[in-house]
């Protein structure tokens, strides 16, 4: 039965064992991939209890026996000897049966087939980079949407509105965190020196393990939760809590040495200092060292911004366009102008359903974790959380008729190398894309721009809805868009002298509930001389 056992497992992870699904935390198809490889792991498991309970239920029969031999006829000794046939069945059973379960290999091979199968499945299970962008993803969520650790701890994206904590989504389907799930969130935050985010989770960490039995399939412990919380606050200057907390801690643990030490490191500061009364001081929250526009830009995920009402502004209309090409004159694109200035449009219901599930199911055996400029390279950054695909017209049909029905609603030639292949991008957990622009800058790679020429216009077509955030910003125009399913927003990222636009500094808004996918066209400025003409007046 063991062996057949572990053919099986061989033949079962074939398939599933050669695949990489790798950073998971950077896309949700990564996501739905991890779902497809734990089901697997379930069938693992649930095969492996068959057996054991097979296993133990022989050795109950076998118990059940021995004890009712025990409580019958083995009452009377002089009677069990005296017959021959129980006394052999005493020696052998003493001799061999008992040695036999005593000794038996099949648990053992059981518990390693499990083990085997899992072993040829980690190439396709989370990393620990996966489970460290998942949990920042949660902080990253945390902070931009202003959400409490309390709610989402419950399930709820809440924030504090007016002293009352409010919901901000609802999710259909609610699941809550477990205080090893804080504690690793937490440790995630501390082993970066983050401090801020550790103490939030640590604190909910604690107060889920106070009173819960341990259970195996932790990492965590509320000694562990203790300790880690007590420095957390150490390292902010809340010395008296910090102190509070380790004397706790002795009394699950009071033989640690190291924690003895710190509480007469923290005595011995707080003799020398007063005490601080409040033990939750107002912690602050790290300063961004790479972007400036951070508080507008969290502001305007969280709400459209100063984006003005069509009947506020007369010049912002809603019309059927069809850009005078004929193609669109049967069928003419739902256009709504979102913004004068950068000039940003959306155009409703730009591909079908059917068009984005294609474009979706092309992309993903390309999908790999999206890059930003680095000087001359490309790398990977935290401020992008995504994975990006690069799509042909030559390699699939549905790429170049939407690049052709671009092409009519632009009047620009978008075939490369004048412009760029159709990039498809899925969002992660919390998967965003900080401000930034599209277009070359003076911090620019020249060679980039010698290449390939300024990105004159940039396509973007929302392939998927999201249940919650996962807005597009524009940080100094003050407004932000949301997705809008199979919607497309288009906008200039150049004046017609060449400059670029400061006002399309943009940026995608971390997605709080939801499957965020985006297909982006790039156009260039070469190529489009006769399309866009050049004026000096970078207003015109």
């Amino acid at each position: 039965m063991s062996s057949y056992f572990s053919l099986f497992i061989f033949l079962y992870v074939v398939n599933i064992s050669e695949k990489s699904f790798g950073e998971m935390f950077t896309s949700m198809m990564s996501v739905k991939q991890a779902v497809f490889a734990e089901r697997q792991l379930v069938d693992y498991l649930r095969i492996y209890l068959e057996h054991e309970i097979q296993r133990l239920d022989d050795i109950k029969r076998f118990f059940s026996r021995v004890t009712s031999l025990h409580s019958g006829i083995y009452n009377e000794p002089s009677a069990t000897i005296a017959n021959p046939i129980v006394a052999f069945k005493l020696v052998k059973r003493l001799k061999s049966e008992w040695m036999n379960v005593v000794n038996s290999n099949e648990a053992e091979e059981n518990i390693n087939a499990l083990r085997e199968g899992y072993r040829r499945m980690e190439g396709s299970l989370p990393k620990l980079e996966d489970l460290q962008g998942a949990a920042q993803g949660l902080m990253r969520l945390q902070d931009v949407y202003h959400l409490r650790v309390e709610g989402l701890v419950r399930g709820h994206f809440q924030r504090i509105t007016d002293g009352n904590a409010m919901d901000i989504y609802k999710p259909p389907v609610s699941d809550t965190l477990s205080g090893d799930d804080c504690f690793l969130v937490g440790k995630v935050a501390y082993d970066l020196e983050d401090y801020y985010h550790s103490v939030h989770w640590f604190e909910e960490a604690v107060r889920l393990f106070r009173g819960r039995e341990w259970s195996p399939e932790n990492e965590g412990t509320l000694e562990d939760a203790l300790d880690h919380l007590a420095f957390s606050h150490f390292k902010t200057g809340n010395i008296s809590y910090a102190l509070s907390l380790s004397q706790e801690l002795l009394l699950h643990d009071p033989m640690n040495s190291r924690v003895h030490f710190n509480v007469e490191k923290y005595e011995k500061l707080l003799e020398e200092s007063p005490p601080v009364t409040n033990q939750s001081l107002d912690l602050k929250r790290p300063d961004s060292t790479y972007l400036r526009t951070r508080n507008v830009y969290e502001k305007l995920c969280q709400t459209k911004g100063s984006q003005p009402k069509h009947f506020e502004n007369p010049r912002l209309f809603c019309d059927y366009f069809t850009n005078g090409n004929p193609g669109l004159l049967l069928q003419p694109i739902k256009r709504e102008l979102i913004s004068l200035q950068p000039y940003v449009v959306l155009f409703h219901s730009f591909v079908t359903r059917a068009e984005a599930k294609r474009i979706k199911e092309y992309a993903v055996p390309g999908l790999r974790r999206s890059v930003v400029a680095s000087g001359v390279n490309q790398a990977t950054a935290e401020y992008r959380i995504s994975k990006s695909a690069w799509l042909k017209e030559s390699a699939h049909g549905v790429v170049g008729k939407v690049d052709r029905r671009i092409s009519m609603v632009t009047g620009l030639n978008v075939q490369p190398p004048y412009a760029e292949y159709l990039q498809v991008v899925n969002y992660g957990i919390g998967g965003h894309y900080e401000p930034h622009f599209d277009h070359a800058t003076s911090d620019s790679s020249p060679l980039y721009r010698l290449k390939t020429g300024n990105r004159v216009a940039t396509f973007m077509i929302y392939l998927s809805s999201v249940e919650a955030g996962g807005f597009t910003a524009f940080i100094y125009a003050n407004f932000s868009v949301p997705v809008v399913e199979n919607g497309a927003l288009f906008w200039w990222n150049l004046h017609r002298n060449g400059q670029g636009n400061v006002d399309t500094l943009h940026a995608g808004c971390p997605v709080i509930v939801g499957d965020k996918w985006v297909a982006n066209k790039w156009v260039h400025e070469f190529g489009q001389e006769f399309q866009r003409r050049c004026s000096l007046n970078p207003e015109e």
